[in-house]
């Protein structure tokens, strides 16, 4: 997922720098939505460890 947000973030980068501002605002868009997906699944998978490690 993080993966998949880094290569969105630099596409948008480059289609910035040559002037395509509409893909550009898609991709960053997408890649928003892919950091926040995999930072909310971070802290989820976190809190399982925490909680399976606390029990024991």
């Amino acid at each position: 997922m993080l993966k998949w947000a880094i290569i969105f973030a630099i596409i948008s980068l480059v289609t910035g720098w040559l002037g395509f501002g509409g893909i550009s605002g898609v991709t960053a868009t997408i890649a928003k939505i892919l950091f926040a997906i995999f930072v909310i699944l971070f802290i989820i998978a976190l809190l399982a460890v925490i909680g399976v490690f606390h029990i024991l």
